[in-house]
């Protein structure tokens, strides 16, 4: 980003006027709310437009524009800080990390981190004046849809989508920033480009029953169909590759349109629009509300909401679905039952939450560390290692001797972390009547026996044992994800509710 109105900029302006706006080379003109009507601001954009150059007013205090110029006077810093972080974003990929954690402090330090394979790994220190340039640097010079300035003491989202700016690997990076108690964090989501042209969700660990399960909910007309887990369970990769398939089956003959906030991985042949113009979370609400009315009059086959996040959003995907449309969308919740749990709780009218051809399917996932299949050790062996309660747990729940470790030193085809990857443990329901009368009762446990016995559907617990016995993932990580493997007293194993 360059002020063009700066001092050796290319639009030279007088010192009174340089002190109420800011030219940027994107078009923006950042103008001091107190002075929007002043007679050198309307002159100058009257220049502007002689020149046929592009202008977006977008108001700011003058402390906002007084720090572009100095910004600017700092741009040799900016592009060697650039480089920088362009270098951090290379490390990243390498180790394939899902995000870089910068913690500024005002105790004069800045911790790199990074979230690989779910845990997050300490990298670096530096000074608190290293982070506060890298933070600026990234979120001002290198993002491409964001606020005007970086203001470490506000909460601000933007996006890095320009391929000279990132790696060859990732198709963006998702920027969220916020104050701490001593200093700000700012998080970088890396978005990897390696899903696009993969569709199978086997590739991803669902078994072939539930690859089937999310076969027959692609076939189905009408209804929602909805992704829980929490945030990093790998929820929109999953959206992504289902309505990709869906669109790759059916060769250009479904209209399908995403509602983004923010867009995260592309999906070739869908229409991808992305939430615009939010400031705060209750113009965020709105506007994504105001895009999914929109799309809802584009003549869609099949609508992708990036989330259900609060009341309009799921009264609008119920709506989709009762108009004849066929919905996707993901949501935070810890089963695919409490999938229900979650709508109502925000207020959704929960008759239309349990009717079959409404909510047509519901998935829940959650993602676990692959042992190395070259260093991972037997769990036998390391038997004596663990407490009593914890060995009992794995008397009951698992088979002892087909089941691995992590080798906690790792070998030189991991790296040295043990593992390599993650894969998805997952439980997958095609919504039915009785089901659904059930859940209408609030009879809980009726439904989950009727989800086991009757429909068969492998629970994300069940999931786990099973890829524990294949000798895929360790137990105790198992554990960390989706609880205790079996009750220290009974065997709990097939509960299907978080």
């Amino acid at each position: 980003m360059k002020v063009l109105t700066a001092k050796d900029g290319e639009l030279q302006v007088a010192d009174e006027v340089r002190a109420i706006l800011a030219y940027l080379d994107d078009g923006r003109l950042m103008v001091s709310k107190s002075h929007v009507y002043n007679r050198h601001v309307r002159g100058f954009m009257a220049k502007l437009k002689h020149l046929k150059r592009e202008v977006r007013v977008e108001e700011c205090d003058l402390a906002a524009i007084a720090k572009l110029y100095d910004q600017a006077s700092g741009s040799e810093t900016h592009s060697n800080m650039q480089a920088t972080a362009k270098q951090l974003f290379e490390r990243a990929v390498e180790k394939r990390a899902s995000d870089i954690h910068i913690r500024v402090s005002s105790r004069n330090r800045t911790q790199i981190l990074f979230r690989i394979h779910n845990d997050l790994t300490f990298i670096e220190e530096h000074t608190f004046e290293y982070g506060s340039q890298l933070c600026t640097t990234i979120f001002q010079a290198m993002a491409d849809v964001s606020d005007a300035t970086f203001e470490e003491l506000s909460r601000q989202d933007a996006r890095i989508s320009m391929r000279s700016r990132i790696p060859v690997h990732l198709d963006g990076i998702r920027i969220a920033t916020s104050p701490q108690v001593d200093g700000y964090i700012m998080v970088l989501r890396l978005l990897y480009n390696d899903a696009t042209n993969d569709l199978d969700l086997a590739r991803l660990g669902y078994s072939p029953e539930q690859v089937a399960c999310v076969e027959i909910l692609k076939r189905k007309p009408t209804g929602v169909v909805l992704i829980g887990g929490p945030t990093g369970s790998g929820k929109s990769t999953t959206l992504q590759r289902a309505l990709g398939a869906i669109i790759q089956q059916a060769q250009g003959r479904k209209h399908v349109i995403t509602v983004e906030d923010p867009p995260e991985y592309p999906i070739p042949g869908a229409v991808q629009t992305p939430v615009t113009n939010a400031d705060s979370e209750e113009e965020r609400s709105r506007e994504y509300q105001m895009a999914i009315k929109a799309a809802m009059r584009l003549d869609p086959d099949i609508i992708m909401l990036s989330e259900i996040r609060d009341n309009p959003s799921g009264r609008l995907a119920v709506q989709a679905a009762m108009t004849g449309h066929q919905v996707w969308s993901t949501v935070h919740a810890n089963s695919a039952v409490a999938i229900i749990d979650r709508l109502t709780d925000l207020g959704v009218n929960p008759a239309l939450v349990t009717d079959p051809t409404i909510v047509a399917g519901l998935i829940c996932q959650r993602l676990v560390k692959v042992l190395c299949p070259h260093c991972k050790q037997p769990l036998a062996d390391h038997l004596a290692e663990f407490d009593p309660r914890t060995v009992g747990r794995f008397m009951r729940a698992i088979n002892v001797e087909r089941a691995f470790v992590q080798n906690p030193d790792g070998c030189d085809k991991c790296g040295g972390s043990g593992t390599s990857g993650r894969t998805v443990v997952a439980e997958t329901i095609v919504s039915d009547e009785s089901l659904m009368a059930l859940l209408r009762q609030n009879d809980r446990l009726a439904a989950i026996t009727y989800i086991r016995e009757e429909l068969g559907v492998m629970s994300m617990l069940e999931h786990a044992i099973r890829k524990i016995n294949e000798g895929i993932i360790d137990p105790l990580q198992a554990e960390d994800v989706v609880g205790p493997l079996a009750e220290n007293h009974g065997d709990e194993r097939l509960a299907l509710v978080a």
